[in-house]
């Protein structure tokens, strides 16, 4: 299998950002939406910062502060690592677990075009043990 680039990764990805003066509770219930475990935050289209499912529960909850009230520029990571949709895949993974963190911002000249995730790496992984799983559960039912 040919490497991925992070271009094809992303390729059909709707976007999720949102400006640092909305709140925590916003920034949650558009994360859950749209179904993402972080959201890019922008000032004038640029990237300043990333705010995730991590930066909600340890920044905001273990923390006591109200989600209503708190502003994203307030619990989100500023200035987050990034990387270019002309770079491998791979490339991201691994500057994901040196990092420590689950999700890349994707951008071009500080635009935000994407975003990637550790679950990204899992593409045909994934759909294999999926498949596995319905087989496992199909040979449960037969064999009673």
């Amino acid at each position: 299998m040919p490497p991925r680039l992070i271009r094809d990764v992303i390729k059909t990805q709707t976007i999720l950002t949102m400006l640092p003066t909305a709140s925590v509770h916003d920034a949650a219930r558009a994360m859950q939406a749209s179904r993402v475990g972080a959201v890019m935050i922008t000032e004038r289209d640029k990237l300043v910062g990333i705010f995730t499912e991590r930066d909600a529960l340890f920044r905001v909850l273990a923390e006591g502060r109200n989600p209503e009230t708190t502003l994203l520029s307030a619990a989100m990571t500023a200035a987050p690592a990034t990387i270019t949709p002309d770079r491998r895949l791979s490339h991201a993974l691994h500057l994901m677990h040196d990092g420590g963190f689950r999700h890349m911002p994707v951008v071009d000249n500080d635009i935000p075009v994407g975003m990637v995730s550790i679950r990204d790496a899992l593409g045909a992984e994934l759909a294999n043990f999926e498949r596995e799983i319905e087989a496992k559960a199909d040979l449960s039912e037969i064999l009673g």
